[in-house]
Protein backbone atom coordinates (compact mmCIF):
# COMPACT_ATOMS: atom_id res chain seq x y z
CA UNK A 1 0.00 0.00 0.00
CA UNK A 2 1.00 3.54 -0.53
CA UNK A 3 0.12 6.16 1.00
CA UNK A 4 0.48 10.23 -0.87
CA UNK A 5 0.36 13.23 1.45
CA UNK A 6 0.46 16.77 -0.44
CA UNK A 7 1.54 19.90 0.96
CA UNK A 8 2.20 23.21 -0.28
CA UNK A 9 -1.28 24.71 -1.68
CA UNK A 10 -2.80 27.79 -0.91
CA UNK A 11 -3.82 31.41 -1.85
CA UNK A 12 -1.84 33.15 -4.22
CA UNK A 13 -2.11 36.43 -6.21
CA UNK A 14 -1.97 36.13 -10.24
CA UNK A 15 1.63 35.93 -11.29
CA UNK A 16 2.97 34.49 -8.33
CA UNK A 17 4.22 31.39 -7.20
CA UNK A 18 3.74 28.18 -5.45
CA UNK A 19 5.75 24.65 -4.49
CA UNK A 20 3.77 21.77 -3.99
CA UNK A 21 5.18 18.94 -2.79
CA UNK A 22 4.02 14.86 -2.81
CA UNK A 23 5.89 12.30 -0.04
CA UNK A 24 4.68 8.70 -0.64
CA UNK A 25 4.94 6.43 2.60
CA UNK A 26 3.75 2.86 3.47
CA UNK A 27 4.94 0.00 2.31
CA UNK A 28 6.04 -0.74 -1.01
CA UNK A 29 8.83 -1.48 -3.18
CA UNK A 30 9.39 1.11 -5.25
CA UNK A 31 7.39 3.74 -7.22
CA UNK A 32 7.27 4.54 -10.48
CA UNK A 33 6.10 7.86 -12.14
CA UNK A 34 4.50 9.79 -10.32
CA UNK A 35 2.69 13.17 -11.38
CA UNK A 36 0.08 16.09 -10.77
CA UNK A 37 -3.44 16.28 -11.85
CA UNK A 38 -5.66 19.19 -10.89
CA UNK A 39 -9.94 19.20 -10.72
CA UNK A 40 -11.48 22.37 -11.34
CA UNK A 41 -14.94 23.05 -10.01
CA UNK A 42 -17.29 21.37 -12.43
CA UNK A 43 -14.97 19.97 -14.40
CA UNK A 44 -12.97 16.72 -15.05
CA UNK A 45 -9.62 15.62 -13.68
CA UNK A 46 -6.74 16.96 -15.60
CA UNK A 47 -3.21 16.15 -16.10
CA UNK A 48 -0.46 18.54 -15.67
CA UNK A 49 2.42 16.53 -15.38
CA UNK A 50 4.23 13.62 -14.99
CA UNK A 51 7.72 11.94 -14.53
CA UNK A 52 9.04 8.91 -14.71
CA UNK A 53 11.58 7.37 -12.27
CA UNK A 54 14.61 8.14 -14.87
CA UNK A 55 13.52 11.42 -14.75
CA UNK A 56 11.41 11.68 -17.83
CA UNK A 57 8.88 14.45 -18.03
CA UNK A 58 5.60 15.00 -20.08
CA UNK A 59 3.27 18.71 -19.26
CA UNK A 60 -0.13 19.84 -20.54
CA UNK A 61 0.50 22.68 -23.11
CA UNK A 62 -0.57 25.17 -20.71
CA UNK A 63 1.10 24.71 -18.05
CA UNK A 64 4.38 24.32 -20.20
CA UNK A 65 7.08 26.84 -19.43
CA UNK A 66 5.15 27.97 -16.18
CA UNK A 67 5.57 24.84 -14.00
CA UNK A 68 8.21 22.47 -13.04
CA UNK A 69 7.73 18.56 -12.29
CA UNK A 70 10.42 17.10 -10.13
CA UNK A 71 11.26 14.37 -8.13
CA UNK A 72 13.78 13.23 -5.38
CA UNK A 73 13.88 9.26 -5.35
CA UNK A 74 15.51 8.82 -2.09
CA UNK A 75 12.99 10.65 -0.39
CA UNK A 76 10.29 9.40 -2.58
CA UNK A 77 8.36 12.93 -2.83
CA UNK A 78 7.64 14.72 -5.96
CA UNK A 79 7.47 18.26 -6.56
CA UNK A 80 5.73 20.76 -8.50
CA UNK A 81 6.76 24.31 -8.96
CA UNK A 82 4.46 26.73 -10.06
CA UNK A 83 5.66 30.13 -11.40
CA UNK A 84 3.65 32.66 -13.35
CA UNK A 85 0.58 31.36 -11.89
CA UNK A 86 -2.89 32.25 -13.49
CA UNK A 87 -6.63 32.73 -11.78
CA UNK A 88 -7.02 29.37 -14.16
CA UNK A 89 -4.91 27.74 -12.80
CA UNK A 90 -6.93 27.24 -9.86
CA UNK A 91 -8.09 24.23 -8.84
CA UNK A 92 -7.78 21.17 -6.51
CA UNK A 93 -4.21 19.48 -7.41
CA UNK A 94 -3.48 15.65 -6.83
CA UNK A 95 -0.85 13.46 -6.69
CA UNK A 96 -0.25 10.29 -8.51
CA UNK A 97 2.23 7.87 -7.41
CA UNK A 98 2.41 4.32 -9.65
CA UNK A 99 3.80 1.59 -7.70
CA UNK A 100 3.67 -2.19 -9.30
CA UNK A 101 0.77 -1.20 -11.95
CA UNK A 102 -1.67 0.04 -9.41
CA UNK A 103 -2.98 3.57 -9.33
CA UNK A 104 -2.54 5.84 -6.00
CA UNK A 105 -3.97 8.89 -4.81
CA UNK A 106 -3.32 11.81 -2.62
CA UNK A 107 -6.17 13.42 -1.18
CA UNK A 108 -5.36 16.86 -2.47
CA UNK A 109 -4.35 20.72 -1.96
CA UNK A 110 -6.48 23.37 -2.67
CA UNK A 111 -4.45 26.26 -4.90
CA UNK A 112 -6.22 28.92 -5.64
CA UNK A 113 -5.26 32.26 -8.09
CA UNK A 114 -6.55 35.86 -7.08
CA UNK A 115 -6.86 37.66 -10.02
Amino acid sequence: QVQLVESGGGVVQAGGSLRLSCQASGRFFNIGAMGWYRQAPGKQRELVATITSIYTTNYQTSVKGRFTISRDNAKNTVYLQMNSLKPEDTAVYYCLGVSVGKNYWGQGTQVTVAS
